[in-house]
């Protein structure tokens, strides 16, 4: 039996437990709402902290006010989106250049859910989805108690497991909606003494920067994720090596010794290497039939393997391997295929994807380049 299956099964006798609570007004001892799967779990716990955060009122008003024209910001920003990729898709029909279907066109990459998509891990992905709804939720409670609307309680969501927080402001106070019967039955456990009883109807300034300021709030979040993550934590991040294995040919003594695709080489022998250029180099100062030892990384684990090195490389023929070349390009009408190695362009030796980069940082559209290619494919190319 699958993982998928065994957690489809708990979740079903979950939602099932919790549906016979529901109907039996257990739930409702204990200011506990379902929705569905979804329980919502009260308390008052925390009002009194919230009513301590929202005491520099002008501060957060100003912070909502700002939340406010982000917002619509960020609205308008997703509709251009939407509409340019639309414009895009629609273009590349009529001029056959949709994108080839791909692990990043796939239907379950389209949607950003934790476990569903391939890039986004399920543990961190529940981690930032939790925080940004308790940090989305909180920041509604502070706006409601610095406009002096009630809270009348917070608590947690939970679906099987804890997915987050939320906040439950009066809705008669902030949109003038009168409550139905099972509020008022429960006003006794809602009540926040610290504020007054009279009915507060919020004017539309408030409930704006009310509404407004968990997006506002979500906003910061990534700001503060976003500088962490490009500043110290990208910072603090260096690749073990640049040098990946590519192919292994399946009829060598590479793949019987356990050799794969996609492992980085860290070292050869004792030394240490950080690119091909440097596995070609070393390999090229070897002897015939000398072994070699190659430490490989896979994952988070270094092997190590031993192979015989029946022909070093040359050296003049080290330079960078064309990996794809895009049909319908100039690339493509010149004459270059994929596999073909490059040696100069325009006179300058390339040895490395360093070196190449910085070459064509400095070209320029429409230039017109001349390449050198290695002398097994007997052919230069503009």
């Amino acid at each position: 039996m699958s993982s998928t299956t065994i957690f489809l099964a708990i979740f079903l006798l979950y939602w099932i437990i919790v549906s016979n609570l529901s109907k039996r007004g257990i739930l409702d001892k204990y200011n506990i709402s379902a929705h569905g799967p979804l329980l919502m779990i009260r308390t008052e716990k925390g009002l009194n902290f919230i009513d301590k955060i929202a005491a520099p009122k002008k501060f957060w008003r100003f912070f909502a006010n700002i939340g406010i024209v982000m917002m619509f910001i960020g609205m308008a920003s997703m509709f251009a989106i939407i509409l340019l990729s639309d414009i895009i898709l629609l273009t590349s029909l009529g001029t056959e250049q949709v994108p080839e279907p791909g692990q990043l066109h796939e239907p379950r990459n389209i949607f950003l859910i934790p476990g569903v998509n391939e890039f986004i891990p399920i543990v961190w992905g529940l981690i930032a989805l939790i925080v940004t709804l308790i940090v989305h939720e909180f920041a509604h409670a502070i706006l409601s108690r610095v406009e002096d609307i009630k809270v009348k309680s917070m608590g947690l969501l939970v679906a099987l497991v804890p997915i987050g927080g939320f906040a439950e402001p009066d809705e008669e106070q902030l949109f003038g909606v009168k409550k139905d019967t099972n509020e008022d039955l429960k006003e006794d456990y809602y009540k926040n003494k610290n504020v007054s009883d009279e009915p507060k109807i919020a004017g539309r300034n408030q409930r704006a920067r009310i509404l407004s300021a968990g997006v506002m709030a979500n906003f910061v979040v990534a700001l503060i994720a976003l500088s962490l993550f490009f500043g110290p934590v990208l910072g603090a991040i260096g690749p073990a090596s640049n040098a990946m294995i590519v192919d292994v040919d399946p009829n060598s003594d590479a793949y019987d010794k356990q050799i794969r695709d996609e492992m980085i080489i860290t070292k050869l022998d004792d030394t240490s290497v950080k690119s091909a250029q440097d596995v070609l180099h070393y390999l090229s100062t070897l002897e015939k039939d000398t072994y070699v030892t190659i430490h490989a990384k896979s994952g988070t684990e270094i092997n190590q393997y031993e192979l015989l090195l029946e022909k070093p490389p040359e050296s003049e023929a080290l330079g960078i391997r064309i990996m794809e070349v895009m049909q319908n390009t100039p690339a493509s009408e010149s004459g270059l295929e994929e596999g073909m190695i490059i040696k100069e362009i325009d006179g300058n030796p390339i040895k490395s994807l360093e070196d190449f980069r910085i070459f064509m940082a400095e070209t320029h559209p429409n230039q017109v380049i001349t390449l050198k290619i290695a002398p097994e494919y007997d052919s230069d190319n503009n």
